[in-house]
């Protein structure tokens, strides 16, 4: 998928309610519709692409609910076409085109009005390996605005960018005996709720993975490198929390309110997405904790190398303290002809003595530091 920009849309202040506005970047709608109904097999079931939704025909004998899919929003005068065909309210045009809603939904006289979000970008694809790196790397997530109108006779779907997420739905639609054709649109609307919300579990299947593999490289070779990993995966998990969170409002406001558009049977369905939602919520909440915990792991690990060498530099220095000492007294050249300067000078051996104790006094203080557990495993 390709990579995208993060995109900021908001409304000039003081302009009408309902007023549509497209992003500048936006890509150019396509259109495209299918239709069944309860008694369609797959090859009458009906698909085209459409150029100008008023010349849109009527649903054909035997078919009672039409699916109309737009991906991008690039053209206000498409949006409002389809508005006017289909009776949608302008407010609910204007949060289609204005793309940084949060998942929320609206009961209007003609539709229920739903806003999703679906992951897209490079962060929905799996993490690769790179290179001799060992460890996993995947790419910024991205989300992009998923709406749904949902009728007593059909489905409209908007997509920001033309990236098809829905080719699971369009294949329960064209295989025989499906649970898509005997429903109503009630029940496509959920259909497609729920292939927005599994599109997160792979993604988190990939996290957990990077972060099993983070977790064992930062406790076999912490390094600071593994920051820039580590936050990427935390960015990422802020990104999909942020989508999925008020998804879960989302579904439990079009279960608890009463609505003409969702019937009784569909809503035990929805109960599952709900299930699907809380599960995500989880997931992502425990792979958010472990991530904060790496880097307490790594930044520990960093403190206690440090540690480590600080104390041998120390105990270094600290064994050379007395033989300094000593070499300095030994370096001062007093004269030898007088009995109260150094007569050890003149000793014949004096030398491999002198140097022999310096040896004896670091052996000793090794041995002490491995005594008091300073070095090694102390001694019992």
């Amino acid at each position: 998928m390709k990579n995208r920009k993060r995109r900021r849309h908001l409304h000039t202040p003081g302009v009408s309610p309902g007023t549509i506005t497209v992003p500048s970047d936006a890509s150019a709608p396509r259109i495209d519709t299918m239709s069944w109904g309860p008694d369609t097999d797959p090859a009458t079931v009906v698909r085209q692409n459409v150029t100008d939704i008023q010349r849109l025909p009527p649903l054909p004998p035997g078919h009672t609910l039409r699916w109309v899919n737009i991906c991008g929003l690039g053209d206000a005068e498409v949006l409002q076409a389809v508005g006017k065909r289909f009776n949608i309210h302008p407010l609910a045009l204007e949060d289609i085109a204005n793309t940084t809603q949060r998942p929320k939904v609206e009961a209007y006289d003609s539709c229920l009005f739903i806003v999703a979000r679906v992951p897209t970008g490079d962060g929905s694809m799996p993490p690769t390996r790179t290179g001799s790196d060992t460890g996993l790397h995947a790419g910024q997530l991205m989300t992009e605005q998923l709406s749904i109108c949902v009728g007593s006779d059909f489905v409209l779907t908007f997509q920001e960018d033309s990236e098809d997420v829905f080719e699971p739905v369009r294949r329960r639609l064209m295989s025989s005996n499906s649970k898509l054709h005997a429903n109503g649109a009630d029940y496509f609307a959920y259909a497609i709720i729920d292939a927005a919300i599994d599109a997160f579990f792979p993604l988190l299947e990939y996290y957990g993975e990077a972060l099993e593999t983070l977790e064992a490289d930062v406790i076999s070779k912490p390094a600071l490198e593994e920051i820039t990993r580590i936050h990427d995966l935390k960015r990422n998990l802020l990104t999909a929390r942020r989508a999925v969170w008020p998804q879960r409002e989302m579904l439990n406001a079009i279960l608890r309110d009463e609505t003409p558009f969702i019937g009784a049977s569909t809503k035990v369905y929805l109960r599952d997405c709900y299930d699907h939602t809380v599960q995500l919520i989880d997931a992502i909440e425990t792979y958010r904790e472990i991530a904060s915990g790496l880097v307490d792991i790594l930044l520990s690990s960093q403190s206690n190398r440090m540690n480590e060498i600080m104390k041998v530099l120390t105990i270094i220095s600290t064994i050379f303290i007395p033989l300094s000492f000593v070499a300095g007294v030994y370096g001062m050249n007093f004269d030898t002809t007088s009995p109260w300067n150094m007569p050890e000078l003149s000793w014949k051996y004096g030398y491999p003595v002198v140097v022999g104790g310096m040896i004896s006094v670091g052996i000793g203080l090794l041995l002490w530091f491995r005594h008091r557990g300073w070095l090694g495993k102390r001694d019992h």
